[in-house]
Protein backbone atom coordinates (compact mmCIF):
# COMPACT_ATOMS: atom_id res chain seq x y z
CA UNK A 1 0.00 0.00 0.00
CA UNK A 2 1.50 3.31 -1.09
CA UNK A 3 2.46 6.09 1.29
CA UNK A 4 0.99 9.54 0.81
CA UNK A 5 3.65 12.11 -0.10
CA UNK A 6 2.47 15.57 -1.12
CA UNK A 7 5.97 16.42 -2.38
CA UNK A 8 5.36 14.11 -5.35
CA UNK A 9 2.55 15.64 -7.43
CA UNK A 10 1.37 12.79 -9.64
CA UNK A 11 -0.67 15.22 -11.71
CA UNK A 12 2.43 16.00 -13.78
CA UNK A 13 2.79 12.38 -14.93
CA UNK A 14 1.84 11.57 -18.54
CA UNK A 15 -1.88 10.96 -19.02
CA UNK A 16 -1.28 7.32 -19.94
CA UNK A 17 0.60 6.72 -16.68
CA UNK A 18 -2.08 8.46 -14.61
CA UNK A 19 -4.69 6.30 -16.35
CA UNK A 20 -2.69 3.14 -15.59
CA UNK A 21 -2.30 3.99 -11.91
CA UNK A 22 -5.94 5.00 -11.53
CA UNK A 23 -7.05 1.74 -13.16
CA UNK A 24 -5.04 -0.27 -10.63
CA UNK A 25 -6.37 1.81 -7.73
CA UNK A 26 -9.93 1.52 -9.05
CA UNK A 27 -9.76 -2.27 -9.08
CA UNK A 28 -8.25 -2.34 -5.59
CA UNK A 29 -11.14 -0.10 -4.55
CA UNK A 30 -13.68 -2.51 -6.07
CA UNK A 31 -12.11 -5.43 -4.20
CA UNK A 32 -12.37 -3.51 -0.93
CA UNK A 33 -16.03 -2.73 -1.62
CA UNK A 34 -16.84 -6.37 -2.43
CA UNK A 35 -14.96 -7.86 0.50
CA UNK A 36 -15.55 -5.37 3.29
CA UNK A 37 -18.56 -3.11 2.65
CA UNK A 38 -21.91 -4.75 3.54
CA UNK A 39 -23.75 -2.27 1.33
CA UNK A 40 -21.63 -2.74 -1.78
CA UNK A 41 -21.27 -6.49 -1.29
CA UNK A 42 -24.96 -6.66 -2.16
CA UNK A 43 -24.98 -3.79 -4.65
CA UNK A 44 -22.16 -5.33 -6.71
CA UNK A 45 -23.31 -8.94 -6.46
CA UNK A 46 -24.32 -9.13 -10.12
CA UNK A 47 -20.97 -7.79 -11.38
CA UNK A 48 -18.39 -10.51 -12.17
CA UNK A 49 -15.35 -10.56 -9.91
CA UNK A 50 -12.71 -9.50 -12.45
CA UNK A 51 -10.49 -6.60 -13.43
CA UNK A 52 -12.33 -3.57 -14.87
CA UNK A 53 -11.22 -0.67 -17.05
CA UNK A 54 -11.89 2.95 -16.07
CA UNK A 55 -14.17 3.18 -19.09
CA UNK A 56 -16.43 0.59 -17.43
CA UNK A 57 -16.92 2.77 -14.35
CA UNK A 58 -20.08 4.21 -15.90
CA UNK A 59 -21.65 0.73 -15.88
CA UNK A 60 -21.64 0.57 -12.07
CA UNK A 61 -24.53 1.76 -9.87
CA UNK A 62 -24.72 5.30 -8.55
CA UNK A 63 -24.76 6.00 -4.81
CA UNK A 64 -27.23 8.64 -3.67
CA UNK A 65 -27.25 10.64 -0.43
CA UNK A 66 -30.55 9.00 0.45
CA UNK A 67 -28.70 5.68 0.59
CA UNK A 68 -26.83 6.99 3.63
CA UNK A 69 -30.11 7.75 5.34
CA UNK A 70 -31.47 4.27 4.68
CA UNK A 71 -28.33 2.13 5.04
CA UNK A 72 -25.84 4.28 6.98
CA UNK A 73 -23.91 1.71 9.00
CA UNK A 74 -23.77 -0.74 6.10
CA UNK A 75 -21.32 1.56 4.30
CA UNK A 76 -18.64 1.22 7.00
CA UNK A 77 -16.02 -1.21 5.71
CA UNK A 78 -13.66 -1.66 8.68
CA UNK A 79 -14.02 -3.17 12.17
CA UNK A 80 -15.00 -0.73 14.87
CA UNK A 81 -11.57 -0.85 16.52
CA UNK A 82 -9.96 0.52 13.33
CA UNK A 83 -12.07 3.69 13.32
CA UNK A 84 -9.94 6.59 14.51
CA UNK A 85 -12.40 9.45 14.02
CA UNK A 86 -16.13 9.91 13.50
CA UNK A 87 -17.36 13.00 11.73
CA UNK A 88 -20.53 14.32 10.16
CA UNK A 89 -21.31 16.22 7.00
CA UNK A 90 -22.57 19.77 7.53
CA UNK A 91 -26.20 18.84 6.80
CA UNK A 92 -26.65 22.02 4.75
CA UNK A 93 -29.25 20.38 2.49
CA UNK A 94 -30.50 17.54 4.69
CA UNK A 95 -29.73 15.19 7.58
CA UNK A 96 -26.01 15.14 8.50
CA UNK A 97 -24.32 11.89 7.46
CA UNK A 98 -21.89 10.00 9.69
CA UNK A 99 -18.44 9.37 8.23
CA UNK A 100 -15.88 6.96 9.70
CA UNK A 101 -12.15 7.54 9.24
CA UNK A 102 -9.26 5.19 9.89
CA UNK A 103 -5.80 6.53 10.69
CA UNK A 104 -4.86 6.04 7.03
CA UNK A 105 -7.99 7.92 5.92
CA UNK A 106 -6.88 10.87 8.04
CA UNK A 107 -3.44 10.72 6.43
CA UNK A 108 -5.18 10.61 3.05
CA UNK A 109 -7.18 13.75 3.93
CA UNK A 110 -3.98 15.57 4.91
CA UNK A 111 -2.34 14.51 1.64
CA UNK A 112 -5.35 15.69 -0.38
CA UNK A 113 -5.35 19.18 1.12
CA UNK A 114 -1.57 19.51 1.23
CA UNK A 115 -1.40 18.71 -2.49
CA UNK A 116 -4.00 21.42 -3.18
CA UNK A 117 -2.29 24.00 -0.96
CA UNK A 118 1.06 23.43 -2.65
CA UNK A 119 -0.43 23.63 -6.14
CA UNK A 120 -2.00 26.99 -5.22
CA UNK A 121 1.36 28.40 -4.20
CA UNK A 122 1.71 27.77 -0.47
CA UNK A 123 5.19 26.70 0.60
CA UNK A 124 6.81 24.70 3.40
CA UNK A 125 7.59 27.08 6.23
CA UNK A 126 4.59 29.32 5.54
CA UNK A 127 2.34 30.36 8.39
CA UNK A 128 -1.32 29.69 7.57
CA UNK A 129 -4.22 31.30 9.45
CA UNK A 130 -7.23 28.95 9.70
CA UNK A 131 -10.54 30.79 10.13
CA UNK A 132 -12.70 27.63 10.16
CA UNK A 133 -13.85 25.44 13.01
CA UNK A 134 -12.29 22.12 14.02
CA UNK A 135 -14.97 21.25 16.56
CA UNK A 136 -18.57 19.96 16.24
CA UNK A 137 -17.39 16.85 14.34
CA UNK A 138 -16.46 19.03 11.35
CA UNK A 139 -13.89 17.07 9.36
CA UNK A 140 -12.95 19.83 6.90
CA UNK A 141 -11.36 21.99 9.60
CA UNK A 142 -9.25 19.05 10.73
CA UNK A 143 -8.34 18.27 7.11
CA UNK A 144 -7.12 21.83 6.48
CA UNK A 145 -4.98 21.82 9.61
CA UNK A 146 -3.59 18.36 8.81
CA UNK A 147 -2.89 19.46 5.24
CA UNK A 148 -0.95 22.48 6.45
CA UNK A 149 1.22 20.25 8.66
CA UNK A 150 1.69 17.63 5.91
CA UNK A 151 3.14 20.24 3.55
CA UNK A 152 5.59 21.41 6.18
CA UNK A 153 3.85 24.67 7.03
CA UNK A 154 2.61 26.07 10.35
CA UNK A 155 -1.08 26.21 11.24
CA UNK A 156 -2.60 29.06 13.25
CA UNK A 157 -5.93 27.70 14.54
CA UNK A 158 -7.87 30.85 15.34
CA UNK A 159 -11.08 29.18 14.12
CA UNK A 160 -14.53 30.75 13.95
CA UNK A 161 -13.72 34.08 15.54
CA UNK A 162 -14.31 37.80 15.11
CA UNK A 163 -12.72 39.89 12.39
CA UNK A 164 -10.99 41.84 15.15
CA UNK A 165 -9.37 38.66 16.48
CA UNK A 166 -8.16 37.58 13.05
CA UNK A 167 -6.88 41.08 12.32
CA UNK A 168 -4.79 40.93 15.49
CA UNK A 169 -3.31 37.58 14.42
CA UNK A 170 -2.54 38.98 10.95
CA UNK A 171 -0.79 42.00 12.47
CA UNK A 172 1.22 40.03 15.03
CA UNK A 173 2.21 36.87 13.12
CA UNK A 174 2.23 38.03 9.47
CA UNK A 175 1.00 34.73 7.99
CA UNK A 176 1.64 34.01 4.31
CA UNK A 177 -1.56 31.97 3.91
CA UNK A 178 -5.16 32.07 5.06
CA UNK A 179 -8.06 29.59 4.75
CA UNK A 180 -11.68 30.65 5.03
CA UNK A 181 -15.10 31.29 3.55
CA UNK A 182 -14.92 34.04 0.87
CA UNK A 183 -17.73 36.16 2.34
CA UNK A 184 -16.01 36.17 5.75
CA UNK A 185 -12.58 36.88 4.27
CA UNK A 186 -14.08 39.79 2.29
CA UNK A 187 -15.58 41.14 5.51
CA UNK A 188 -12.16 40.79 7.15
CA UNK A 189 -10.55 42.69 4.28
CA UNK A 190 -13.10 45.51 4.57
CA UNK A 191 -12.34 45.74 8.29
CA UNK A 192 -8.60 45.90 7.62
CA UNK A 193 -9.05 48.62 5.01
CA UNK A 194 -11.46 50.72 7.06
CA UNK A 195 -9.06 50.62 10.01
CA UNK A 196 -6.00 51.31 7.83
CA UNK A 197 -4.30 48.07 8.92
CA UNK A 198 -1.49 46.74 6.75
CA UNK A 199 -1.85 42.95 6.81
CA UNK A 200 -0.59 42.26 3.29
CA UNK A 201 1.73 39.39 4.17
CA UNK A 202 -0.85 36.90 2.78
CA UNK A 203 0.21 35.42 -0.58
CA UNK A 204 -2.38 32.64 -0.78
CA UNK A 205 -6.02 32.72 0.33
CA UNK A 206 -7.70 29.31 0.04
CA UNK A 207 -11.44 29.96 -0.27
CA UNK A 208 -13.82 27.27 0.95
CA UNK A 209 -17.55 26.63 1.10
CA UNK A 210 -18.72 29.36 -1.30
CA UNK A 211 -18.18 30.12 -5.01
CA UNK A 212 -15.27 32.39 -5.80
CA UNK A 213 -15.67 32.38 -9.59
CA UNK A 214 -18.40 32.51 -12.17
CA UNK A 215 -18.86 29.80 -14.79
CA UNK A 216 -16.58 31.71 -17.18
CA UNK A 217 -13.84 31.58 -14.49
CA UNK A 218 -13.96 35.32 -13.82
CA UNK A 219 -13.84 36.35 -10.18
CA UNK A 220 -17.00 37.24 -8.31
CA UNK A 221 -17.14 40.56 -6.46
CA UNK A 222 -15.96 38.72 -3.33
CA UNK A 223 -12.95 37.39 -5.22
CA UNK A 224 -12.20 40.86 -6.58
CA UNK A 225 -12.29 42.29 -3.06
CA UNK A 226 -9.82 39.69 -1.83
CA UNK A 227 -7.44 40.17 -4.74
CA UNK A 228 -7.59 43.95 -4.43
CA UNK A 229 -6.11 43.69 -0.93
CA UNK A 230 -4.04 40.51 -1.39
CA UNK A 231 -3.12 40.65 -5.13
CA UNK A 232 -3.43 37.26 -6.83
CA UNK A 233 -4.00 35.45 -3.54
CA UNK A 234 -7.57 34.16 -3.97
CA UNK A 235 -7.85 30.48 -4.91
CA UNK A 236 -11.08 28.52 -5.12
CA UNK A 237 -11.57 25.01 -3.73
CA UNK A 238 -14.31 22.38 -3.83
CA UNK A 239 -14.85 19.37 -1.58
CA UNK A 240 -17.58 16.89 -0.73
CA UNK A 241 -17.17 15.58 2.82
CA UNK A 242 -18.60 12.16 1.98
CA UNK A 243 -15.93 11.53 -0.67
CA UNK A 244 -13.04 12.76 1.49
CA UNK A 245 -11.51 14.44 -1.57
CA UNK A 246 -10.94 18.04 -2.63
CA UNK A 247 -10.22 20.08 -5.75
CA UNK A 248 -8.07 23.21 -5.59
CA UNK A 249 -7.00 25.82 -8.12
CA UNK A 250 -3.35 25.82 -9.10
CA UNK A 251 -1.40 29.00 -9.80
CA UNK A 252 -3.25 29.37 -13.13
CA UNK A 253 -6.59 29.78 -11.30
CA UNK A 254 -8.44 28.06 -14.15
CA UNK A 255 -10.32 25.23 -12.49
CA UNK A 256 -9.70 22.88 -9.58
CA UNK A 257 -7.30 19.92 -9.66
CA UNK A 258 -7.60 16.91 -7.36
CA UNK A 259 -4.75 14.58 -6.43
CA UNK A 260 -4.49 12.12 -9.34
CA UNK A 261 -4.53 9.04 -7.12
CA UNK A 262 -7.49 10.01 -4.91
CA UNK A 263 -10.63 10.53 -6.96
CA UNK A 264 -12.27 9.97 -10.34
CA UNK A 265 -14.80 12.69 -11.29
CA UNK A 266 -17.75 12.35 -13.65
CA UNK A 267 -20.42 14.80 -14.82
CA UNK A 268 -23.84 13.20 -15.36
CA UNK A 269 -27.10 14.43 -16.87
CA UNK A 270 -30.48 14.00 -15.16
CA UNK A 271 -30.79 10.48 -16.59
CA UNK A 272 -27.42 9.36 -15.25
CA UNK A 273 -25.59 9.54 -18.59
CA UNK A 274 -22.04 10.82 -18.67
CA UNK A 275 -21.66 14.28 -20.25
CA UNK A 276 -18.70 15.48 -22.30
CA UNK A 277 -16.25 17.95 -20.81
CA UNK A 278 -17.60 21.49 -20.79
CA UNK A 279 -21.26 20.56 -20.30
CA UNK A 280 -22.99 21.26 -16.99
CA UNK A 281 -24.39 18.36 -15.00
CA UNK A 282 -24.27 16.74 -11.58
CA UNK A 283 -20.83 16.10 -10.10
CA UNK A 284 -20.37 12.40 -9.31
CA UNK A 285 -17.20 11.29 -7.53
CA UNK A 286 -15.53 7.93 -6.95
CA UNK A 287 -12.93 8.33 -4.18
CA UNK A 288 -9.93 5.99 -4.25
CA UNK A 289 -7.85 4.60 -1.37
CA UNK A 290 -10.53 5.13 1.29
CA UNK A 291 -10.73 2.50 4.04
CA UNK A 292 -13.47 3.41 6.52
CA UNK A 293 -16.29 4.62 4.26
CA UNK A 294 -15.46 3.74 0.64
CA UNK A 295 -17.96 4.96 -1.95
CA UNK A 296 -18.68 4.27 -5.59
CA UNK A 297 -20.02 6.92 -7.97
CA UNK A 298 -21.35 9.21 -5.25
CA UNK A 299 -23.87 11.86 -6.33
CA UNK A 300 -22.83 15.10 -4.69
CA UNK A 301 -25.97 17.05 -5.64
CA UNK A 302 -23.70 19.85 -6.90
CA UNK A 303 -23.91 21.05 -10.49
CA UNK A 304 -20.70 21.80 -12.35
CA UNK A 305 -18.57 20.89 -15.34
CA UNK A 306 -15.13 19.60 -16.29
CA UNK A 307 -12.94 22.01 -18.25
CA UNK A 308 -12.09 20.45 -21.62
CA UNK A 309 -8.64 21.88 -22.42
CA UNK A 310 -5.29 21.13 -20.77
CA UNK A 311 -4.08 23.34 -17.92
CA UNK A 312 -1.17 25.67 -18.55
CA UNK A 313 0.41 24.50 -15.27
CA UNK A 314 1.31 21.19 -16.93
CA UNK A 315 -0.81 18.92 -14.75
CA UNK A 316 -2.73 16.22 -16.58
CA UNK A 317 -5.61 15.79 -14.14
CA UNK A 318 -9.21 16.82 -14.97
CA UNK A 319 -10.12 20.32 -13.82
CA UNK A 320 -13.43 21.01 -12.14
CA UNK A 321 -15.06 24.32 -13.03
CA UNK A 322 -16.99 26.56 -10.61
CA UNK A 323 -20.10 25.13 -8.97
CA UNK A 324 -23.16 26.62 -10.66
CA UNK A 325 -25.76 25.39 -8.16
CA UNK A 326 -27.23 22.44 -6.31
CA UNK A 327 -29.50 20.00 -8.09
CA UNK A 328 -32.04 20.08 -5.25
CA UNK A 329 -32.09 23.90 -5.32
CA UNK A 330 -33.12 24.38 -8.94
CA UNK A 331 -36.08 26.77 -8.79
CA UNK A 332 -39.02 27.39 -11.10
CA UNK A 333 -40.00 31.06 -10.73
CA UNK A 334 -42.74 32.41 -12.98
CA UNK A 335 -41.94 29.72 -15.52
CA UNK A 336 -38.19 30.38 -15.48
CA UNK A 337 -35.74 27.73 -14.25
CA UNK A 338 -33.02 29.35 -12.17
CA UNK A 339 -30.39 28.42 -9.57
CA UNK A 340 -29.99 30.50 -6.39
CA UNK A 341 -26.42 31.27 -7.49
CA UNK A 342 -27.87 33.74 -10.01
CA UNK A 343 -29.32 35.78 -7.14
CA UNK A 344 -26.26 35.45 -4.92
CA UNK A 345 -23.85 36.43 -7.70
CA UNK A 346 -25.81 39.65 -8.21
CA UNK A 347 -25.74 40.50 -4.51
CA UNK A 348 -22.04 39.62 -4.17
CA UNK A 349 -21.30 42.12 -6.93
CA UNK A 350 -23.35 44.93 -5.38
CA UNK A 351 -21.54 47.47 -3.16
CA UNK A 352 -23.45 48.24 -0.02
CA UNK A 353 -24.85 44.74 0.53
CA UNK A 354 -23.49 43.63 3.89
CA UNK A 355 -25.22 40.23 4.16
CA UNK A 356 -28.14 38.34 2.62
CA UNK A 357 -30.07 35.08 2.45
CA UNK A 358 -32.92 33.58 0.38
CA UNK A 359 -36.23 32.18 1.60
CA UNK A 360 -38.08 29.89 -0.80
CA UNK A 361 -41.83 29.31 -0.50
CA UNK A 362 -44.51 28.09 -2.91
CA UNK A 363 -46.34 24.97 -3.93
CA UNK A 364 -46.31 22.44 -6.74
CA UNK A 365 -44.14 23.80 -9.58
CA UNK A 366 -44.35 27.49 -8.69
CA UNK A 367 -41.65 28.87 -6.41
CA UNK A 368 -41.58 32.23 -4.67
CA UNK A 369 -38.24 33.77 -3.74
CA UNK A 370 -37.78 36.34 -0.99
CA UNK A 371 -34.32 37.92 -0.90
CA UNK A 372 -33.52 39.19 2.59
CA UNK A 373 -30.81 41.85 2.51
CA UNK A 374 -28.85 43.70 5.18
CA UNK A 375 -27.46 46.89 3.64
CA UNK A 376 -24.70 49.24 4.68
CA UNK A 377 -26.30 52.35 6.25
CA UNK A 378 -24.06 54.40 3.95
CA UNK A 379 -26.10 53.13 0.96
CA UNK A 380 -29.69 54.32 1.55
CA UNK A 381 -30.27 54.15 -2.21
CA UNK A 382 -30.51 50.37 -1.88
CA UNK A 383 -34.24 50.34 -1.30
CA UNK A 384 -36.27 47.16 -1.66
CA UNK A 385 -37.48 48.31 -5.07
CA UNK A 386 -33.98 49.25 -6.26
CA UNK A 387 -32.62 45.87 -5.17
CA UNK A 388 -35.50 44.08 -6.86
CA UNK A 389 -34.82 45.87 -10.14
CA UNK A 390 -31.08 45.19 -9.93
CA UNK A 391 -31.64 41.47 -9.34
CA UNK A 392 -34.21 41.27 -12.14
CA UNK A 393 -31.71 42.69 -14.63
CA UNK A 394 -29.50 39.61 -14.30
CA UNK A 395 -31.93 36.94 -13.09
CA UNK A 396 -34.79 37.75 -15.50
CA UNK A 397 -37.29 37.34 -12.65
CA UNK A 398 -38.38 39.77 -9.94
CA UNK A 399 -38.10 38.26 -6.47
CA UNK A 400 -39.56 39.78 -3.37
CA UNK A 401 -36.97 41.81 -1.45
CA UNK A 402 -37.04 42.44 2.27
CA UNK A 403 -34.55 44.62 4.14
CA UNK A 404 -33.40 43.11 7.44
CA UNK A 405 -30.92 44.08 10.12
CA UNK A 406 -27.34 42.88 9.92
CA UNK A 407 -27.83 40.97 13.17
CA UNK A 408 -30.84 39.09 11.79
CA UNK A 409 -29.02 38.26 8.56
CA UNK A 410 -25.94 36.94 10.34
CA UNK A 411 -28.07 34.85 12.67
CA UNK A 412 -29.62 33.13 9.65
CA UNK A 413 -26.44 32.76 7.62
CA UNK A 414 -24.00 31.68 10.33
CA UNK A 415 -26.16 30.48 13.21
CA UNK A 416 -27.60 27.20 11.90
CA UNK A 417 -24.73 25.29 10.33
CA UNK A 418 -20.95 25.01 10.42
CA UNK A 419 -20.93 26.54 6.94
CA UNK A 420 -22.65 29.76 5.79
CA UNK A 421 -26.24 28.95 4.81
CA UNK A 422 -27.98 31.37 2.47
CA UNK A 423 -30.70 29.11 1.05
CA UNK A 424 -33.71 28.35 3.24
CA UNK A 425 -36.32 26.06 1.68
CA UNK A 426 -39.67 26.77 3.37
CA UNK A 427 -41.76 24.98 0.75
CA UNK A 428 -44.30 22.41 1.91
CA UNK A 429 -44.62 19.98 -0.96
CA UNK A 430 -45.98 16.50 -1.29
CA UNK A 431 -43.26 14.06 -2.20
CA UNK A 432 -43.81 12.30 -5.53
Amino acid sequence: MQEFDCRQDLGFLPKAEIHRRQTALFNAHLRHLRNDSPYYREALAKFPDREYSLEELQDFPITDKSDFTNFGQQFIAVPREQIADLGFTSGTTGMPCQIAYTKRDLARLAYSDATGFLSAGMKPGDRVLLTCTMDRCFIAGLAYFSGVMAMGATGIRNGLNTVESHAEILMRLKPEGIVGVPSFLARLVRYLESNHLDCRSVRTAMCIGEPLRRSDLTLTELGEQLNSYWPGAAHSTYAASETQSSFAECAECAGGHAAADLVIPEILDQNGNRLPNGEIGEIVLTPLQVEGLPLLRFRTGDMGFLIPDDCACGRNTPRLGPIVGRKAQLLKVHGTSIYPATFTATLDDLPGVEEYYLEITGAELSDEVTVCVARDPAHPELTEKALQERIATRARVKPRVRLVSLEEARLHVYGRSRKPTRFFDLRNRKQP
